[in-house]
């Protein structure tokens, strides 16, 4: 692989002296690996794991690994029973257990895709691009010349995409989703040799593989298709060579984020599913330390994963409660401050949760999930809430769910599903802080603002934060109005991943056309200068209104320096929010104030400054300025509700160019104006 030396030396020695004598070992090893990994591939054999344990063949080892408790419900489940608990979501299963069966996948906004036979994994088939197996460092997989998304294999290999198959299986006792299953996994292990591979390129990948590995195993283990010797052999030797690759190759940095938090969520799944062997001791012990030490530091007090991104935390969310739950159902411990850690993460995911269901776009966004069982819109992140509330007994949480049951259902069972209330939609809002993290909910009822006060990603240096500091998403009276723009798009467009990490893709006032966030290069995708430290200048909830009132330093950089602030107030029962700007400094400056109308909203421009917006619902609803010497414009924009995918919007963009001090006020309310 082509390595940016230059750039990783420049990062470096910033760094502590021990981070990068680690970082040196690292890179050492990994190149040792090239020689040594072929060996260790035809090293660990049947044999080799049989030893290992202690055991007499394949079959007894697999017998053995087969009676071990796992996480989730792997019974076989009586489709009149689940089509009461889930009403319809048998017909989802069954259908898309169809489609993986005839080789048809929709990831990463491809849309409908025959993959053919046999399958390509190391293609992404939306560009047709196809990686060569080599060594890993060999392969060069981030290229702006080259039009090419390395996440479709990756998400490919995932083979999340064949949950279904085994929830049809559990609920049909069909042994040809069996049949399938184990031919596309000997498919894949024949292809994808150990370390050789786009596929074992990013730990990561490999580690969520363990989680859905483990989940097949379990599903599966006494199918008529499985019990195939040969099988059995090729499938626990790959599957070991996970695990052993995982604790070679860690993602680890002086700052750790969500691809360590995998590593080690895999690890400690590794470890429990092969217990018996020295050697899952040590990973299942080496994972979970790693958690215990990353959870204080990646998530805040009051839930807040610091990577800048709410489907991120959702992820996040995942990759630290699933291990601490396969644990508890091996009858380990979890320590009290990491469930009430995480049950604080589940905190912030209800208080997130708009009137519609669904997730704000804040922050970067992959579609990625551990082990998604559910068919609910990927924005929907209400079962998390659900499953922590029922796992560990939080009646607020179990009291508070909403929305599709499935995902508990296969996870922890139909008994915990029979106590959760039966609602569809979100409790009514409320004005909830998150003082530590930085984030602000002003809600009431079916009105709900949320707003971005929070640091930048990655503690300070980007990661999956954009520069969206004091921007907002908008929904009253149950319609969302304002939206964030999501992120579209990683490598496969290095230009459309910056537009949807800047400032001008946000519902944040830009000054000059520069960034609050310097840019450090165009191919630091993940990376930027911290400029705009956020600062909270007042939070206060009283029966009439909620206010909030926060500003950064952003702009205090500029020859002429700015400082900007904003004010947001909510009517308690009036639909009624007012948004107040100001702009404190000297001379002359351009100020942007773009406003992302969500999709489905029309405009309908009455006068100079009155904008009627009409849903798709047929509800009308009015935005007012107040300022002087502005311009209006309409603008097209775009907004990514999903990775890879794009839907046209108005984006309402507000400009003036003069002298400051200067202010303006925006308010968006259901009623009509009486006055300008």
């Amino acid at each position: 692989m082509s390595r940016d030396w230059v750039g990783m030396i420049l990062r470096g020695v910033r760094k502590p002296p021990k981070v990068i004598l680690r970082r040196i070992g690292d890179e050492v090893r990994a190149e040792l690996e090239r020689f040594i990994a072929p060996a260790r591939a035809r090293y660990v054999t049947g044999s080799y794991l049989v030893k290992q344990f202690g055991g007499a063949d394949i079959d007894s080892l697999w017998e053995h690994l087969a009676s071990t408790p796992y996480l989730a419900a792997t019974e076989s489940v009586e489709p009149s029973h689940y089509e009461q608990v889930c009403p319809g979501d048998a017909e989802r299963i069954l259908s898309q257990a169809a489609k993986a069966l005839n080789s048809e996948v929709d990831l990463l906004g491809s849309g409908p895709i025959q993959l053919g036979e046999p399958i390509a994994w190391n293609r992404d088939y939306k560009s047709g691009f196809h990686w060569d197996n080599a060594y890993i460092r060999s392969i060069e997989y981030n290229n702006p010349e080259r039009p090419s998304d390395v996440k479709f294999p990756w998400e490919l290999s995932r083979l999340q995409w064949l949950i279904p198959v085994g929830q049809a299986y559990l609920l049909s006792g069909d042994e040809r989703y069996a049949r399938a299953v184990r031919d596309l996994l000997l498919d894949w292990i024949v292809k994808n040799p150990y370390a050789h591979s786009v596929n074992w390129a990013c730990t990561m990948e490999v580690a969520l593989r363990i989680l859905s590995w483990s989940w097949l195993f379990h599903i599966f283990k006494a199918s008529d298709a499985w019990r195939e010797h040969g099988f059995r052999e090729r499938f626990l030797t790959a599957f070991y060579l996970h695990a052993d690759f995982t604790s070679r190759h860690l993602e680890r940095s002086d700052i750790n984020g969500n691809h360590y938090t995998a590593d080690a969520a895999g690890l400690v799944f590794a470890g429990l599913f092969f217990s018996g062997c020295e050697r899952s001791a040590a990973w299942l012990t080496t994972g979970w330390n790693i958690l215990t030490d990353e959870l204080p530091l990646q998530v805040s007090s009051d839930g807040v994963d610091f990577e800048g991104s709410v489907p991120y935390h959702r992820l996040v969310q995942e990759l630290f409660f699933l291990p601490a739950f396969y644990r508890e159902r091996c009858n380990l411990e979890t320590p009290e401050f990491y469930r009430q850690r995480v049950t604080a993460m589940a905190r912030f995911t209800l208080a997130y949760t708009q009137p519609d269901g669904n997730a704000p776009l804040i922050g970067d966004a992959d579609d990625a999930r551990s082990l998604p069982f559910g068919g609910q819109d990927i924005n929907d992140h209400r079962y998390l809430p659900g499953i922590v509330g029922c796992h560990w007994g939080d009646s607020g949480l179990k009291q508070s769910f909403s929305g599709s049951k499935s995902e508990l259902y296969w996870l922890l069972g139909s008994e915990a599903v029979a106590s959760l209330p039966d609602c569809k939609l979100p409790l009514p809002a409320e004005s909830v802080p998150f003082h530590e993290g930085g984030y602000y909910i002003l809600g009431d009822g079916d009105n709900h603002l949320f707003v971005d006060c929070a640091p930048l990603g990655l503690a300070g240096r980007g990661g999956h934060g954009h520069n969206d500091c004091l921007s907002f998403e908008a929904v009253l009276a149950g319609e969302k109005l304002i939206s964030d723009c999501g992120a579209y798009l990683y490598t496969a467009s290095y230009k459309e991943r910056n537009l949807f990490r800047s400032t001008s893709f946000h519902n944040t006032p830009r000054i000059d056309g520069e960034e609050i966030n310097r840019f450090v290069r165009p191919d630091y995708l993940w990376n930027l200068h911290y400029d705009a430290v956020p600062q909270l200048l007042q939070w206060n909830v009283n029966p009439k209104e909620t206010r909030l009132h926060c500003a950064h330093q952003g702009y205090s950089r500029l020859p002429s320096p700015v400082k900007v602030s904003r004010s947001f107030r909510l009517f308690h029962g009036s639909c009624r929010v007012k948004i107040e700007d100001f702009f404190e400094g000297d001379g002359k400056h351009l100020i942007e104030i773009p406003l992302y109308l969500a999709p489905g909203v029309t405009v309908n421009m009455i006068e100079e400054k009155l904008v009627k917006l009409q849903t798709k619902n047929g509800k009308v609803f009015y935005l007012q300025w107040h300022g002087e010497n502005y311009t209006l414009e309409a603008r097209k924009g775009r907004v990514s509700h999903s990775y890879g995918c794009l839907t046209q919007v108005t984006c309402l963009l507000l400009s003036y160019k003069g002298q400051l001090p200067y202010s303006c006020t925006i308010t968006l309310s259901q009623n009509a104006p009486t006055s300008l």
